[in-house]
This record gives C-alpha cells, structure tokens and sequence, in this order.
C-alpha cells in the first residue's frame, strides 16, 4: 500500500499493467454491474445542469430510461448511481456503429458542450474508490472485471503500461498533479526496489 496525504494506493496500481482494449470489451464494463455508475454527490449537481446539453447525444431508451427513473438514483448498496436500461447498459451509454458503447455524456464534452468530461469513477476504472468508516482515508484499488479485462490486462503487458500510467488523466483530475507526482514517485521506488531482489 502507498500512502499519499490520506488517501492509500493498493501496490497493484503501480504493479500491474492495463490499456483498455475496446476493440475487444466493447466497453462492457458500462453495462456489466450491480447497477448504474457510481457518481459523487457533487456529481449529482453537476448532471442536473447538463443534462439538457447531453440529451442529444443519448438512444431514445436511455432518455426514456433516465425521464423514468430520473438523472440519478440513490442504491443502497451503491449510493448514488447513474440509472440503467432494463438493469443493464447505464442510461448515458450508447453502442456506435460497431457495437462499441461509448459514453453520451463524453461526447458532448468532446463536443465542447460541457465541462466536465464523465463521472470519476468512469473514468479511474479499473481503480475502484473506497471511503474509510472513519471518512478522513480513502483507497484506491485495482479491480478490473476478471473476464471481461482480459483483453486489457494482456494489452497492458505487452505495452508495459502500469495501471497509474494509463489512469494520469483521471488521477489528475481527482486527486491533482501533486498527488501523481507523488505516485510516480513512490511507483519509480518500488520498482527500484523490485530489480535488486
């Protein structure tokens, strides 16, 4: 475990390897769960405000879906999540042409439509965040689907993509430059460490 600040990285994020591989997934990961995607309070806020900016990017189930259910919802087990057609694909993705599921509300801020550019626990996948009882720790850990990442993981090694490498943006935008400064660092010690046994 690596310690910045309060918030502690499971060694597997500096460990392991990981490219998302959409050719192969199809951005499964959008549509295999327990429920929609898990979004921050703050997010909630933040949807209510775009909504009507990512609207035109969604299928007319996925709009049906969220005028039903509403923008969010509040699981149990979750939190607040993102709703879901039929329990299954969240109501903010879409499948392109190529069966791939691409997120409608990264298109409109690929679009310049908004900006902010999807949920964080989207864009950290395959980290997952997890809040101490005590609220003042947070961890950070690996958790790819076992399957349905396979073709990521495989695609990781033999890039050598490390899993912080390939989450720098969303880190970033989470946590700062400072916080990934320090990863980066503590990622080039471990290592070190690793060749000399």
């Amino acid at each position: 475990m690596i310690a910045i600040d309060n918030i502690l990285v499971s060694d597997q994020i500096v460990e392991e390897q990981f490219v998302c591989d959409l050719q192969k997934c199809k951005g499964g990961c959008c549509e295999d769960g327990d429920a929609g995607a898990p979004l921050e309070f703050k997010e909630t806020e933040i949807l209510d405000k775009s909504y009507e900016a990512v609207k035109s990017y969604l299928s007319r189930e996925g709009i049906e879906a969220i005028e039903r259910d509403g923008r969010y919802l509040y699981h149990k087990s979750f939190g607040w999540v993102t709703p879901t057609i039929d329990g299954q694909l969240c109501a903010y993705g879409l499948r392109d042409s190529s069966g791939i599921i691409k997120c409608g509300i990264e298109k409109a801020f690929n679009e310049g439509k908004l900006n902010w550019k999807k949920p964080i626990s989207c864009h950290l996948f395959p980290a997952k965040i997890e809040k101490s009882k005590r609220q003042d720790l947070e961890y950070v850990n690996y958790e790819p689907r076992e399957s349905l990442c396979q073709p990521a993981c495989s695609l990781g090694r033999s890039l050598k993509m490390p899993v912080y490498v390939f989450l720098r943006e969303a880190l970033v935008r989470k946590y700062g430059e400072e916080f990934y400064t320090g990863l980066k660092a503590a990622a080039a010690h471990t290592q070190k460490n690793n060749e000399k046994s």
